[in-house]
C-alpha cells in the first residue's frame, strides 16, 4: 500500500519535473530578451552621455546565462550564436547587432541602436508571453501525464 503511493508520488514528480525541463528553452529566450533589452539601453545611454571605451563598458555589468556569454565572444569578436531557442533570422539579427557595436561614429550608431529598440523591446514582451503560457502548460502536460500514469498503476 505505502509503496504504492510512494511511487505514485513519484511518478507525478518526476513527469512534472519533465515538464519544466522541457519548458526550459522558452525561460532561457526570455532571459535572453529581457537582459539583451536592458543592454541596448544602457549603451544607448552610455552612447548618449559618458562615451567609455567599449571595453571598459563591457565590463562595467555582469551579464548571465547565454547573454553573457554572447557578450564574451563580442568582447572578443568571435563566436557564433548558436541558441536553440532562437531562429535563424534572430541568430542573424543578434550577430548584426554585436557586429556594430563600437563601430562608426556616436550619432550613426545612435540612430543604429535607437532603431534596435522597438525591435527588441517587441522581442521582449512576445518572449515573456510564451515562457508564461508554455511554462504553464508543460508543467500541466507533465502533472496531466503522471496523473494518467498513476491511474494506470492502481
Amino acid at each position: 500500500m505505502w509503496l504504492k503511493i510512494l511511487i505514485c508520488i513519484a511518478v507525478i514528480a518526476f513527469f512534472t519535473g519533465l515538464g519544466y525541463l522541457i519548458s526550459g528553452k522558452y525561460r532561457a529566450r526570455k532571459k535572453f530578451y529581457t537582459q539583451f533589452c536592458a543592454f541596448n539601453e544602457r549603451y544607448l545611454n552610455e552612447l548618449t552621455f559618458t562615451r567609455k571605451p567599449l571595453s571598459s563598458f563591457l565590463k562595467e555589468f555582469e551579464y548571465t546565462g547565454d547573454f553573457g556569454k554572447t557578450i564574451e565572444a563580442a568582447e572578443k569578436r568571435e563566436g557564433e550564436i548558436k541558441y536553440s531557442y532562437l531562429s535563424k533570422e534572430e541568430k542573424k539579427t543578434v550577430a548584426d547587432y554585436f557586429q556594430m557595436l563600437g563601430k562608426g561614429d556616436s550619432a550613426s550608431q545612435k540612430n543604429f541602436f535607437a532603431a534596435q529598440k522597438a525591435k527588441l523591446e517587441e522581442k521582449r514582451t512576445d518572449s515573456e508571453k510564451q515562457a508564461k503560457a508554455r511554462s504553464e502548460l508543460y508543467l500541466k502536460l507533465g502533472l496531466l501525464l503522471g496523473l494518467a500514469i498513476v491511474i494506470l498503476i492502481l
